[in-house]
């Protein structure tokens, strides 16, 4: 898949997406929790989908990863419909998803947290075990192609910092097929150095040739990995705009809300000791 992504990119052509969403929107009853969303996800490449607490982050997730159903749209898979029934429907599909709690178990090893509910087996039954050697063996080299170098695969995932354990996530949904990859914030409660780490993993599975989408709330996290931006307001597209066509100031603007922004620094204009002067200047960019 790599080499398919680095031949179109020298052809210079994008590569053709695994994930197409075309004017996708979501209801629960009477509330509309999306409307309108367009998204290409390509491989070898980084969407990052940006929003405040209720822009219809999750909700999204929900829909790509195969928990809920869109109600409006279309949703394509290397250009076909499709209406996923479930998460194990996008897993077939080759639509991995890492959540904020990973889903690991904290006192087991790493290397079977790596293969939690795949083990690897040998033998027949009834003196059918687990193979431990092979899931060790294979876990240490799916991380060591991953850049992730663990002293020791016996420890209990636990003790890993946040950084590592969303790094051997992102290793596990590699190794079992995943071709385009949803990260669920994974910085969100990490410090400036663990998320560094992230970042840097991100960053390779995109070298690796995954589509990544990227859920965050962190305008200077999303672009130091993105290819690709999309901002959530109130269920819909306040931006959507490649690299190349947005800035990081113009990028934290929609994010932060530029129209709210320059209201409030209207309001505090009126307060006496604050100068507004002092405060930075809204950045005022049509939404695409």
């Amino acid at each position: 898949m790599a080499t398919n992504v680095t031949k179109e990119a020298a052809a210079g052509r994008s590569p053709e997406p695994v994930v197409r969403l075309n004017g996708v929107g979501k209801l629960y009853g009477n509330v509309r929790a999306l409307r309108g969303i367009d998204l290409a996800v390509r491989p070898g490449q980084v969407t990052c989908v940006l929003g405040d607490n209720g822009a219809g982050k999750s909700t999204l997730i929900k829909i790509v990863s195969g928990l809920h159903q869109h109600d409006e749209g279309e949703f394509l898979v290397d250009g076909n419909p499709v209406r996923l029934s479930n998460p194990r429907d996008a897993l077939n599909l080759g639509i991995a998803t890492v959540y904020q709690d990973l889903a690991t178990v904290p006192l087991m090893p790493v290397w079977r947290n790596f293969f939690l509910g795949s083990e690897l087996t040998r033998g027949r039954w009834p003196v059918r075990r687990l193979d431990i050697e092979r899931m060790k063996r294979i876990t240490d080299e799916e991380l060591s192609a991953m850049g992730i170098h663990l002293d020791d695969l016996d420890q209990p995932i636990g003790t890993l910092s946040g950084g590592q354990r969303q790094s051997v996530a992102i290793a596990r949904a590699v190794y079992f097929g995943a071709r385009v990859l949803i990260l669920d914030e994974p910085t969100a409660a990490l410090g400036v150095k663990q998320s560094g780490v992230v970042l840097k993993y991100i960053a390779a599975a995109r070298e690796r040739g995954l589509g990544v989408i990227f859920i965050t709330h962190n305008p200077h996290h999303a672009y130091m990995v993105g290819d690709h931006f999309s901002v959530l307001r109130l269920g819909a597209l306040e931006l959507n705009a490649a690299r190349a066509d947005v800035t990081l100031e113009e990028l934290t603007n929609h994010m932060a809300g530029g129209a709210e922004l320059a209201a409030l620094k209207h309001e505090l204009a009126q307060v006496r000791g604050v100068d507004v002067e002092e405060l930075p200047e809204t950045v005022q960019t049509p939404s695409a």
